[in-house]
């Protein structure tokens, strides 16, 4: 009886296709030069086949039991001591996303999502908090740079979050394959240094966002200054601001000066194209300054979000150090593309196995995260492919124009993974990969 549901079980699994997808073979195509021996590309192919598929668990294990020719063993060896550089990969892959057609007004986004982990063996993992479950438990923290126009996105790079405990801990530090030149950075400080590699890369684009655990960060707002980088982040309600220009003028908090603005002083403004229609509410910015922990003051936008009419919702807050001359639409879209991200951790997470790595080791996790973004960066660059090839009536329009909508400044949300698969999957070479 046991045999009989053993084989049962075996049938049911989402078998990955016996001959290379020919679409994936293209992509990767440019990115075999980081391998010395084929055999190395040709296992990075098969995992990151295992990761499109349609199979729930994906870890090295489960992937090679529905990926043909492929055991655990190679899969753990292609994650850890295989000889390949990811680094290198992974610039090679920004610079093939950089060729897509573009808007001209992307925005980098910073966030940070957590892996919740058993035990304490497995790199960086300590009691914290993160976001992601809303609270303290054990776990690991990336911080994670992303790429997002309008109608566009893809991720750029991520670091794991090393605390402090492991950082100087040298015995957990070597069995993790730590490397020595990894220091203990803050989140912000991760952030910094992953908005360096952007630009190193090339990664054109007008301005950062993130959420108030970056905004709220006077480190981390001097250092996009300091990198003369144009920005609108999120903040709390406590933010420091003022709004005079003398030393001595007073120091408030973000929405003790929101709240005593007219009412007639706000504006409707529409960014985005949601379920149930056109995401909309009121707005306002003034001018001002905020002042860092060391008193300094440096000028831009309070902005201020609150619900309309009939709408529900609570009050949000922003910081941008844009010209005096900028509309107020411009920083509220820039403002809300940071949907992006939060689009990719779940995506990634639920379609791509970007949290079922079973490792412990350093490398191993970053790796595994780079054929994510890999694959992330396949399905995207895969809708373009579909676009270019499909003829549409009327005036011809660039692949990832946005939508046409009730604001010049709206952000149309783009497909996930599992429909820019599903797009194409009655493909009879792809109708094996999609999201579960």
């Amino acid at each position: 009886m046991s045999l009989i549901i053993s084989n049962m079980k075996q049938e049911r699994l989402p078998q990955a296709p016996h001959t290379p997808l020919p679409e994936l073979a293209e992509f990767l195509a440019p990115l075999r030069v980081h391998f010395t021996q084929a055999p190395s590309a040709e296992t990075l192919r098969q995992y990151l086949t295992g990761l499109l598929s349609e199979h729930p668990n994906k870890n090295c294990d489960t992937l090679a039991e529905i990926v043909p020719e492929t055991n655990e063993q190679q899969f753990n060896y292609l994650l850890t001591d295989m000889v390949w550089d990811e680094t290198a990969l992974n610039h090679q892959r920004i610079a093939q996303m950089r060729t897509l057609p573009s808007e001209g007004d992307g925005v980098l986004i910073f966030d940070d999502t957590g892996f919740e982990k058993q035990g304490r063996h497995s790199v960086g993992v300590v009691h914290q908090y993160t976001g992601t479950a809303g609270k303290l438990t054990n776990c690991q923290v990336t911080v994670n740079c992303h790429y997002a126009e309008r109608t566009l996105a893809w991720p750029v790079a991520t670091r794991l979050y090393l605390p402090q405990t492991w950082a100087e801990d040298a015995g957990r530090r070597k069995q993790a394959h730590v490397p020595k030149d990894i220091p203990f950075q803050t989140k912000a400080e991760i952030a910094l240094a992953l908005l360096d590699e952007a630009n190193a890369c090339g990664v054109e684009h007008a301005c950062v966002t993130g959420d108030a655990d970056y905004g709220d960060n006077p480190h981390f707002l001097n250092g996009l200054e300091d990198r003369q980088e144009r920005h609108v982040v999120a903040v709390r309600a406590n933010f420091s601001v003022t709004l005079g220009r003398g030393p001595t003028s007073s120091v408030l908090r973000a929405d003790d000066v929101l709240a005593t603005q007219p009412l007639q002083d706000w504006h409707t403004i529409t960014w985005s194209a949601g379920a149930k229609g056109w995401w909309r509410a009121k707005f306002l910015a003034l001018r001002g300054w905020r002042v860092d922990g060391e008193g300094t003051r440096h000028v831009g936008w309070l902005m201020g979000q609150r619900p309309g009419r009939g709408q529900h919702g609570d009050w949000k807050y922003f910081w941008s150090d844009f010209p005096a001359d900028t509309p107020l639409a411009v920083l509220v879209e820039y403002a809300h593309r940071r949907h992006w991200v939060e689009q990719y951790h779940e995506e990634a997470k639920t379609e791509l196995g970007w949290d079922q790595y079973q490792g412990r080791r350093w490398d191993g996790f970053h790796r595994h995260a780079i054929t994510v973004m890999l694959s992330y960066s396949f399905l995207v660059w895969l809708e373009w492919r579909e676009r270019e090839q499909r003829k549409m009536s009327g005036r011809p329009r660039a692949a990832f124009s946005p939508s046409p909508g009730p604001s010049p400044h709206a952000a149309p949300r783009g497909p996930s993974p599992g429909e820019r698969v599903a797009a194409v999957c009655g493909h009879p070479r792809i109708d094996r990969i999609g999201a579960h």
